[in-house]
């Protein structure tokens, strides 16, 4: 909040503590409105206003007269900039950004920007008329805000500066008070308007007492108490108090006491403001003071014809106290002029008290109740509008309230009749189920909150397990299609390899889809599916962890052939879960076996049986709990506790049920059960092709270059291995992104391989440094990054990539990616003319 917000929050409250009526500010409003016409009429004040951006909105008959254009010829198409001298409008931008610190563009911004930060500001400066001709003005800004205290644009009010005119005419005023005082606060300057106010000749004061000493001592003690609270620092009382603000630029206006000679006492408002030299050193003060015993006058007048209008009240008294409702009745600002005995007793307050009060006092939330009065005021009535009344002994009641206006013989208003009903009961009902939505709200709260750790957790490991496996699945389609090709043996060894990693990639990939999994939204293709061929996949991919434990791993005969509606990759990932667990939990030379049934007609279950340590009633409870492994985090088995969470939710979205039975010391029973269904006309090949094609290059082909951005030795190596069986390219490596742009700068690459997450800066930023380069801006670049997330991939895209490529590599997708971007070189090349081959 600006400092000139705060002054003015401080001011109000002042005002309520010395008993200022809602009639009172309204009146204050009366004249405020009254001077904001007169000055917006004037033909001898500029008076300009535009919205936020500074367009003008407003251009009044004074700005007219002394700029020479019409207000249709200005608003909604220029600012305030475009009738100034643009040289002083540039000299006061670098001015500003030199005193405030900050750079400040030239144009409007340089005109309002103290006012924008909420610093009182008037400068000097030329404006220039629509026939050409210049003449200086002096400018004062301020910054328009709405309730909620948000610009919504400036007021920019000029006088043409005709050799001290204006100031010679408030210093000879006698209707203000115009008193001069060096930095020190003595008073230098006395005018006709303080000496007729204040009863001094400016002999008596001048060079010998300062503003403080006429002024109400008690009031300058209060003043420099209520500035110390509310600016956090000690003032001390006397002539510094009465300028402290003033010295810190924030604009002050206030009232206070001042004495005369003759020691009668007048009201002033008084306006302060700091004089400063060339350097914005101060050298004395400034307090412009007008007589305020006018408007003293019309508040104690309006009390008393309000103390009248409540006396002249016309009611029926028998049927306000006979009625079971707290009833009062107000005047339109608010205070009570009349109650019931069951208003004193929701209140707890006499009558006495009561009478003269404010309504909105006697409730919990007195803003809330103060607009009950308003809208009945301006709608005439109000229904059912619920407060929460306050009594002295704090116990609290909640009424609805009925309220309408009422008026005299003559039907002139008199004020608001109101009768609030105890619904104490109902609200509490109320409370209890707004509690309990608020249970829910805070439990949606903390799922949200989970979910998003969640899946950060994910993003990562996304990352950190596709870099490895990227190195796997790279070299091991390397090795299978090397000449001379492998050995059978060894053919079946990359084989185990290739479809244990694909699918090691496919459990990753539905392990960090978590959230989609237990929210329901995981795309299934649910058709008829060969239970024995999904357990012949997956018994050759347990086997091997079973050997190394030296387990038995039993599965059902081959000849037995059931099928069950699902989708066969899900499935997969289920059996190889409750198999993973299984074999991981039983100890060496123990069993797993594996058994298939039909339940009931229609259902088909799957039983895996181990001789694990079995698992209590109370870890049977918690067995499908998201990151929950059941005490086994000491255990030296590694796992996430999130296995048989997924696998549940997909046994569930493929129509099935999942179930455990278990003794501990004996073992464990994990089955699942899914609908049966008959067996397919065909049967779809699933299986991955394992072929790597070998790009043919011709022999005459062009040398091309390629660069590889990568920080990883092993990626680094295994696009290495790949780019050697091209003869027609040669391959550019670097560790980092600027590294990689020096590089592309000075051998011209065909294409660019980019990894996402370098050290320094990452390969978005580096991808942005290269398009904007003139020399590099044409050069096709391909991501490939471990950051394998839908979001990621479309941040990749959006951001410019030729194609995003994630780890793990598929050496074919790989290599028909690279074939278009050098196509797309080559074309490019031969479009613009500019190489035809490399060095």
């Amino acid at each position: 909040m600006s400092e000139t917000a705060r002054g003015t929050s401080v001011a109000d409250d002042v005002g309520k503590a010395d008993g200022i009526t809602e009639d009172q500010r309204q009146e204050t409003l009366l004249i405020t409105g009254a001077l904001q016409s007169a000055i917006f009429n004037s033909a001898n004040f500029s008076s300009i206003a535009t919205d936020a951006k500074g367009v003008i909105q407003i251009f009044n008959v004074g700005a007219e007269r002394m700029l020479g254009y019409t207000a249709a010829e200005v608003m909604n198409k220029v600012t305030p900039a475009d009738i100034s001298d643009p040289q002083e409008v540039i000299a006061r931008a670098k001015s500003l950004s030199v005193e405030l610190d900050t750079p400040i563009a030239p144009g409007f911004e340089a005109l309002v920007f103290k006012a924008s930060r909420g610093i009182e500001d008037v400068y000097e400066l030329t404006y220039i008329r629509k026939d050409g001709s210049r003449f200086p003005a002096v400018v004062s800004v301020t910054a328009l805000r709405d309730a909620q205290n948000e610009i919504i644009g400036y007021l920019l009010i000029g006088t043409e500066l005709k050799a001290g005119a204006l100031q010679s005419a408030i210093f000879n005023s006698a209707n203000f008070s115009s008193i001069a005082t060096d930095a020190k606060g003595v008073i230098q300057i006395f005018n006709v308007g303080a000496e007729r106010m204040l009863g001094y000749t400016a002999a008596e004061v001048m060079n010998k007492i300062t503003p403080a000493d006429i002024s109400d001592p008690q009031e300058v003690i209060a003043r420099a108490k209520s500035l110390s609270v509310e600016l956090g620092t000690p003032i001390t009382p006397g002539f510094e108090a009465l300028v402290f603000k003033a010295s810190r630029g924030i604009e002050d206006i206030y009232e206070l006491t001042y004495i005369r000679k003759d020691g009668s006492r007048f009201p002033a408002v008084v306006s302060v403001t700091a004089l400063r030299d060339a350097q914005n050193e101060i050298i004395g003060y400034l307090l412009i003071g007008t007589d305020n015993s006018a408007r003293k006058q019309i508040e104690a007048e309006q009390k008393k014809l309000d103390q009248r209008l409540r006396d002249q009240q016309f009611y029926t008294r028998s049927l306000i106290e006979s009625n079971i409702d707290a009833i009062m009745t107000t005047d339109p600002s608010g205070i009570i002029s009349d109650l019931n005995k069951q208003m004193e007793a929701l209140t707890g307050c006499t009558r006495d008290e009561l009478i003269g009060a404010p309504f909105k006092k006697y409730f919990t939330d007195p803003e809330r109740a103060e607009e009950a009065i308003k809208r009945v005021l301006s709608e005439q009535k109000i229904t059912n509008y619920e407060l929460t009344a306050h009594a002295r002994d704090g116990k609290e009641t909640v009424v609805s309230l009925n309220a309408t206006t009422f008026y005299d013989r003559d039907r002139t208003l008199q004020g608001v009749f109101a009768a609030a009903r105890d619904v104490t009961e109902r609200k509490r009902l109320d409370q209890v189920l707004q509690e309990k939505n608020t249970e829910l709200e805070g439990a949606k709260f903390v799922a949200e909150k989970a979910n998003l750790a969640k899946s950060e957790f994910l993003s990562s490991m996304s990352h950190e397990l596709r870099s490895p496996l990227n190195a796997i699945l790279g070299f091991a389609q390397l090795m299978e299609s090397e000449s001379p090709p492998a050995t059978p043996s060894q053919k079946e060894s990359i084989a185990q390899i290739l479809q244990a990693g694909w699918h090691l990639l496919k459990l990753i990939n539905e392990i960090l889809d978590l959230a989609k999994v237990e929210s329901g939204q995981v795309p299934l293709s649910v058709e008829p599916v060969s239970l024995a061929d999904v357990m012949l996949e997956c018994q050759a991919m347990s086997e091997p962890q079973a050997q190394q434990r030296d387990i038995k791993l039993t599965f059902p005969k081959i000849g037995i052939h059931y099928f069950v509606l699902a989708d066969r990759t899900r499935l997969k990932q289920v059996l190889i879960n409750l198999l993973s667990n299984a074999i991981k939990y039983t100890s060496k030379q123990g069993k797993v076996e594996v058994e298939c049934a039909e339940s009931i007609p229609g259902r088909i279950r799957v039983s895996i049986t181990d001789t694990g340590a079995g698992l209590s009633q109370e870890q049977m409870a918690q067995l499908f709990q998201a990151f929950n492994r059941l005490g086994q985090e000491a255990s030296g088995e590694e796992g996430t506790g999130i296995g048989l969470v997924v696998t549940k939710r997909l046994v569930e979205l493929m129509g099935g049920s999942i179930g455990v039975e278990s003794t501990v010391g004996k073992g464990s029973v994990f089955w699942f059960e899914l609908d049966s269904t008959a067996a397919p006309q065909l049967a779809a090949d699933i299986a991955e092709p394992m072929a790597v094609p070998r790009t043919q290059v011709r022999q005459d082909a062009p040398q091309r270059i390629l660069l590889y951005v990568e920080d990883n030795p092993a990626n680094l190596k295994l696009v290495e291995r790949l780019i050697a069986r091209r003869s027609d390219t040669r391959l550019l490596t670097a560790v980092d992104g600027d590294l990689g742009i020096a590089l592309a700068r000075n051998n011209q690459p065909d294409v660019i391989l980019m990894d996402i997450n370098l050290p320094g800066i990452s390969g978005i930023q580096a991808l942005k440094i290269l398009r904007e380069d003139p020399l590099t801006a044409h050069i096709p670049v391909l991501a490939i990054s471990a950051n394998a997330m839908p979001l990621d991939i479309k941040k990749g895209t959006e951001a410019g990539f030729f194609r995003y490529l994630t780890k793990p590599i598929k050496v074919d997708e790989f290599t028909e990616a690279l074939d278009v971007a050098l196509e797309f070189a080559g074309k490019a090349t031969d479009r613009d003319g500019n190489r035809d081959s490399h060095d």
